[in-house]
């Protein structure tokens, strides 16, 4: 066994209170090393004949990456506290793994030498909203969504979708227009709206905040905004805003009196400013966001700052029911800042959703101070790199996904965000080659993976576009111009995904990854649910054999609702099987 490839830590994704009586606990090893794996485990206070007294389970190989195995076990610890560590088998060969290094036979005259995991406390348990789970998110740009009041647009406004966008152009999109279109949403079957941002500011975007109070009125106001949460809710539809609090805009209004009054402004240290007087060439002398001038960064360590932002947040939960916050550039703002707006609107609203946008490993915002998820773009690129752009073949592709399944916790896993296409991003249909049977495909692992899946407004009915502006369309409303193939897959994946909990939550194995053929299957349970998902990301057909005996087993394709009969079945090229697989005495 390569001991330099054994891994374990009593703490992030390696070990984690599951649930106020449930320990999760993972082992990483060299891929292919370890043949077996056992948890040894106890309370430490409990000894007889001066030996530590600890119990022994078999640890379950919950999958691999290109260069190592997971292992996992969960366990109740009696009185909530535990002294664990490992034994691991490869061949003749047998090792104990602690927190002391290895040992030939697993020591009893001190609890010392284990991994301590010192007590289950009911608040240091990751607590997201349970409702996220059966969520399914549509991100809308108010800008390019519907025109529902034309006496609404900004000076200059272009006829709908009458030319591609352009990083300046408008085009009229409002709150009418979406509460017009709310029921087109329930059709679809979407649950959730993410909404980017919506608050007063020069841009189309509105990252560029001038005033995070007021509604900016292209938009409507905040009696529209209100009529809006309040159909969306009677409709079964949750509501999430965008906060943008690393930076705020140019026009906003501390900014412009730092410009005015230079070192005697009072909100000079309201910003990161590094001289004065301040100019944005060749780079701001004062930090922004990327080196955009317009975006100068907040000073979140400022009480001040952090009172008023703080109200910010509370305000639109308290005054509108809002459902969630999604965090703008949210790596970039200091621990402290997210670890006080987490209690500040979770004491008014303990089940608001808490999203930050982070595109790289985010476990320090995932310890349940902070955030409840992050939006999953390691989940983004791998689906991209796989079916869209073909730059892997399907064992790296599970390698990937097995990867971002083992960096966090479960109960993180169950309500992350995961999104294929957004604003910042090339539409998913351009992406694909404009080859919509890709696209289809990718909704299809989408929508069956664990997590809080989003679609990006339009890739349900094949918009194109590519990065932005461009992936900044008008949304088409003509059916006639829709590709409602793509819409009806999609509807019916999310119909699948609500009437099954494998689907929502299951825990997910991966049963196969072939380079040959292309293709992957995967397995999702939940109590008695079992589906297996089987894709054919390939212009070939695939023919599959059913990796277990039919016999005494009933299983059920869930796109057609017959029965499958053969053990050998064919896939067409870009096809997919969802097979619900179930005793037969249970049907």
């Amino acid at each position: 066994m390569l001991k330099e490839a054994i891994y374990h830590r009593p703490k992030d994704a390696f070990a984690y209170a599951y649930d106020e009586r449930t320990l999760h606990i993972r082992l990483r090893t060299k891929k292919d090393d370890v043949d077996a794996v056992y948890l040894l485990f106890g309370d430490p206070y409990v000894w007889k004949d001066d030996a530590w007294q600890f119990d022994k389970q078999p640890m379950q190989k919950s999958g691999c990456d290109a260069l190592f195995d997971y292992w996992f076990i969960a366990v109740q610890p009696p009185y909530r506290r535990l002294r664990y560590g490992f034994e691991l088998h490869a061949g003749e060969d047998m090792l104990i793994y602690t927190e002391k290094g290895f040992y030939k036979k697993a020591p009893t005259d001190d609890t010392a030498y284990y991994f301590c995991f010192p007590f289950l406390n009911r608040i240091d348990v990751f607590h997201a909203p349970s409702w996220v789970k059966d969520t399914v998110w549509y991100q809308i740009f108010p800008e390019r969504f519907a025109n529902g009041n034309p006496h609404l647009n900004p000076p200059n406004t272009l006829p709908w979708g009458s030319v591609d966008p352009t990083t300046t152009s408008f085009f009229g999109g409002d709150f009418e227009g979406i509460i017009a279109q709310l029921d087109y949403l329930v059709e679809l079957g979407i649950n959730g709206i993410y909404f980017t941002p919506i608050f007063k500011a020069p841009s189309n975007h509105k990252y560029d905040t001038i005033d995070y109070f007021e509604i900016d009125p292209q938009f409507g106001d905040k009696q529209t905004f209100k009529r809006l949460v309040e159909a969306c809710h009677a409709k079964g539809i949750r509501v999430m805003l965008d906060a943008v609090f690393n930076h705020s805009g140019y026009y906003f209004a501390p900014f412009q009196d730092v410009l005015k009054n230079g070192a005697k402004s009072r909100y000079k240290d309201w910003f990161h400013i590094r001289e004065f007087p301040l100019q944005t060439e060749p780079i701001p002398n004062y930090d922004t966001f990327a080196f955009v001038p317009e975006m100068p960064k907040l000073n979140t360590e400022h009480p001040e700052v952090k009172q008023y932002l703080l109200d910010v947040a509370t305000y639109w939960i308290r005054e509108f029911d809002i459902d969630g916050w999604r965090l703008d550039v949210a790596n970039e703002v200091d621990h402290q800042f997210w670890r006080e707006f987490r209690q500040a609107v979770k004491a008014i609203k303990p089940d608001v959703y808490i999203l930050g946008e982070i595109w790289h490993d985010a476990m320090p915002w995932l310890r349940g101070d902070q955030f409840d998820a992050v939006m999953n773009y390691p989940f983004t690129n791998g689906a991209l790199n796989y079916f869209a752009k073909e730059n892997v073949k399907a064992n790296e592709f599970a390698y990937t996904i097995m990867n971002v399944w083992h960096n966090y916790p479960q109960n993180v896993n169950e309500v992350a965000f995961n999104l294929l296409g957004s604003h910042d991003t090339p539409r998913i249909l351009t992406q694909c080659g404009e080859r919509k049977e890709k696209v289809k495909l990718m909704f299809t692992f989408q929508l069956s993976f664990s997590g809080s899946p989003c679609i990006y407004y339009g890739d349900e009915i094949g918009l194109t576009g590519g990065q932005d502006p461009l992936c900044r369309k008008c949304m088409v409303w003509e059916k006639e111009k829709q590709d409602r193939d793509i819409f009806t897959h999609v509807q019916k994946l999310i119909a699948l995904r609500k009437q099954y909990r494998a689907l929502r939550f299951g825990e997910f194995h991966m049963l196969e990854a072939n380079d040959k053929t292309n293709h992957i299957a995967y397995v999702k349970t939940y109590d008695d649910e079992t589906i297996v998902c089987l894709l054919n990301n390939a212009d070939t057909s695939l023919t599959w054999t059913v990796p277990f005996s039919l016999k005494d087993k009933t299983v059920i394709n869930l796109w057609t609702n017959e029965c499958l009969a053969e053990q050998t079945i064919t896939i067409e090229p870009y096809g997919f099987r969802m097979l619900l697989v179930q005793p037969t005495s249970a049907v």
